[in-house]
């Protein structure tokens, strides 16, 4: 879900692991200026960076994830209410436009681009069913080990094992 922390859960578990990071709006998804790249580009770039042995990602669009998820070993959904992700995002984003923090790729949020029709914040609205619908598939299909997570807590209390486990090897 936008606004979940999906790239929080991917840093962490990363640094847990010591597993490659990969970002899918820095490396894959946005150029500077908030240009979309091509998606015949993120396709590419998304089959290369994941064609290693180990790596976190921290999401897959829709538009590329059929050649990334039959590599994926786990995937961890965040399968929060509508009201834990959205205002996790409102607050980011705040945040983000008080203190003018690059984004991706050089990119910011502003107040402008704040309510603009293809805000963040509007994204959240059109993308949150059809993202609970891909979940729901993920597990239904099976193809792929799903951890889906609707609460914060559990989401957390996995991660300090995960964390525990890896400093303690």
């Amino acid at each position: 879900m936008t606004g979940a922390g999906k790239s929080t859960v991917a840093h962490r578990y990363a640094t847990a692991t010591g597993l490659p990071e990969l970002s899918a709006d820095d490396q894959i998804g946005w150029l500077p200026g908030w240009t979309e790249r091509d998606p015949e580009d993120q396709a590419r770039l998304a089959s290369s960076l994941t064609a290693g042995e180990r790596w976190v990602l921290d999401t897959a669009y829709a538009k590329w994830s059929g050649q990334v998820l039959p590599r994926a070993e786990l995937i961890v959904a965040l399968d929060y209410a509508r009201w834990v992700s959205l205002s996790r995002l409102v607050r980011r984003t705040l945040r983000r436009v008080v203190r003018g923090a690059e984004v991706c790729n050089g990119n910011r949020e502003s107040a402008r681009r704040t309510v603009a029709r293809d805000s963040i914040l509007v994204w959240h609205f059109k993308s949150f069913p059809r993202k609970r619908a891909r979940i729901r598939k993920f597990i239904d299909d099976g193809d792929v080990p799903v951890l889906r997570f609707t609460r914060p807590r559990d989401l957390e209390r996995w991660l300090r094992q995960v964390e525990s486990t890896s400093n303690s090897h």
